[in-house]
């Protein structure tokens, strides 16, 4: 396996394209300049010595020794030693409403906007738990898999928002459905749903699905998105909001927590429910529960030693070099005989 130590370094590339195009405008001004002073044919019968050819591949040269230095200080590795490396931890499957409810602003700075906050706050603090992503609205859908890459994690809750799915709803109960089959492991334990949703379930019924989980090991934990008193759904276009969202005969809409649903859901998984706000950690309740539950040992094949490989490109880079200050841009003896860059002979 390879991997560089830092990666960062490997920008620098981008340098080449530039210094290419500056060797370009450099070759067609001096050309200009020559064409000033009289025909470019006659004035290089004037300068015999001069090589067209070589000023060329010292340019390539230095332009590869380069890249050699840049890969070079962002370090190769190779892994050579794979072990199974033995983890405890919990499976955690977290399901986010994305329904058109979630736009609401009753809770800062939109309902969905403080999921993906509390979410992103309680990936920072797993450590050897697998995570894994469900969306929904009028259906569910796997978002990411369990894994323990928590930066992909992030990375794709960042990109959830309302207009992922289509089909527009709260189904609850498929979101639960959903989860249930995407734990990979058939014990009945070490297995956590969390539901962040209003609770405005208009699709199924949630609660015989929170049962069935249960019966399956899964602790499931609820998380109310709003407020009882609700409020409406803005309607934003080009980032600006036009307005509310209204229903057929022309009323704003209304959404509200549904906290008795969210409850029912808790009770019958067995966990806990809290109701989010704008100040304190919203999943920090949830997160001292899990940290009680019982862990699972499993093991995981990675590479635990790698060794650096910086050294053969800087000696390459420092080869090149050496050619490329040791080839002058003059013709010689020596070079018309050998013709290696198909120069004619004068």
């Amino acid at each position: 396996m390879i991997r560089f130590a830092h990666p960062m370094f490997l920008y620098g590339l981008i340098a080449i394209p530039v210094i290419v195009l500056l060797f370009i405008l450099m070759r067609l001004w001096k050309r200009k300049a020559l064409k000033a002073f009289g025909d470019i044919s006659v004035i290089q019968k004037l300068f015999p010595d001069v090589s067209t050819s070589k000023s060329t591949w010292k340019m390539i040269l230095f332009t590869f020794a380069f890249a050699l230095v840049i890969i070079g200080i962002a370090d190769p590795q190779v892994g050579t030693k794979l072990e199974e490396v033995k983890r405890e931890g919990i499976d955690i499957v977290i399901a986010i409403d994305v329904s058109n409810s979630m736009k609401c602003e009753d809770i800062r700075p939109s309902r969905l906007e403080r999921a993906k906050q509390s979410v992103s706050k309680l990936i920072d603090k797993l450590q050897n738990d697998r995570v894994a992503l469900i969306i929904f609205a009028g259906k569910a859908y796997v978002q990411l898999p369990l894994t323990t890459d928590f930066s992909a994690a992030k990375l794709l809750l960042n990109t959830i928002d309302c207009d992922m799915i289509p089909t527009q709803g709260t189904a609850i109960g498929n979101a639960i459905q959903l989860a249930q089959k995407s734990f990979v492991e058939k014990d009945k334990k070490y297995k956590c749903l969390i539901l962040m949703t209003d609770g405005e379930n208009h699709e199924d019924d949630a609660i015989a699905a929170a049962k069935a989980a249960s019966e399956d090991g899964i602790i499931i934990h609820t998380v109310g998105m709003g407020s009882p008193d609700g409020g409406p759904i803005p309607v934003y276009q080009s980032g600006v909001r036009v307005g509310f969202r209204k229903d057929n005969e022309g009323h704003t809409v209304v959404t509200k927590l549904d906290e008795s649903m969210m409850r029912q859901l808790a009770d019958a998984g067995k966990g806990v429910f809290v109701r989010a706000n704008n100040n304190e950690d919203v999943l920090g309740t949830i997160t001292k529960e899990i940290s009680r539950m019982e862990k699972k040992k499993f093991g995981e094949k990675e590479y635990s030693q790698y060794e650096d490989r910086f050294q053969i490109f800087f000696a390459g880079a420092f080869l090149i070099l050496l050619i490329e200050f040791l080839l002058s841009e003059r013709k010689s003896k020596l070079w018309r005989k050998l013709n290696l860059f198909g120069e004619e002979k004068k």
